[in-house]
């Protein structure tokens, strides 16, 4: 069946990003710090201000500096052997720095574009990040929309941030397609009118929204 007033929401970490798990590793190698430290002081962070893991930043409650100092706090108390020195207060440039975008993701939302079908990214970021991740992905000439969490003062799996995208394109909850790799954030969508697809891989996300599109995209 095909969906002609569709509108495809994509994610950035995870989707558009490389692989969360390459991101951890690749700042890991570059900080000494390991993946599961990074995990435990960012949830400490958060349960700091009574958040999840990475709501304060990305909603735009603390600066990223003093987010990378608190991270840093918390490591040099539960893990004094770990030398935080190399973990830059920057840290969206060295978390970002030498990745690329998911090249099959970008050229999908191309491609959608192209055919006409509108296409926005709806996701939970940081401010001080946006330099980085938005050249990374380079999409500012293709979207129609971009609901970045830190600007809109609300995050997902909230079910709010899908209304408000809604509200302000006036679509149709039905209308609206998410590609999101957390299946939290699927549910949400879905209980807020959205189709989800749960982003896996590029090969399975992409063969997913086509066969919802239908004849849109062929």
């Amino acid at each position: 069946m095909s969906r002609r007033g569709s509108f495809v929401w994509f994610d950035f970490g995870g989707v558009l990003s490389p692989p969360l798990d390459e991101l951890f590793d690749s700042y890991a190698d570059r900080t000494g710090i390991p993946t599961p430290v990074l995990h435990e002081a960012m949830a400490a962070v958060g349960a700091e201000y009574g958040m999840p893991t990475l709501a304060p930043i990305e909603l735009g409650v603390v600066d990223e500096r003093t987010w990378v100092r608190k991270l840093h706090a918390v490591i040099a108390q539960d893990y004094p052997g770990i030398d935080v020195s190399r973990s830059q207060l920057d840290f969206g440039r060295q978390w970002f720095a030498g990745h690329h975008v998911n090249e099959p993701v970008r050229e999908f939302a191309l491609e959608l574009v192209e055919r006409g079908v509108p296409v926005g990214i709806l996701s939970n970021n940081v401010v001080e990040w946006e330099p980085y991740w938005r050249a990374m992905v380079d999409l500012d000439d293709a979207i129609t929309d971009l609901v970045d969490s830190c600007k809109v003062g609300v995050r997902k799996p909230d079910p709010e941030i899908f209304a408000l995208a809604t509200r302000r394109n006036k679509i149709a909850p039905e209308d609206c397609i998410l590609i999101d790799d957390l299946a939290e954030n699927c549910a949400s969508a879905r209980s807020a009118g959205w189709t989800a697809v749960q982003f896996v891989d590029a090969e399975q996300a992409v063969a997913d929204v086509r066969g919802l599109l239908g004849a849109t995209v062929t």
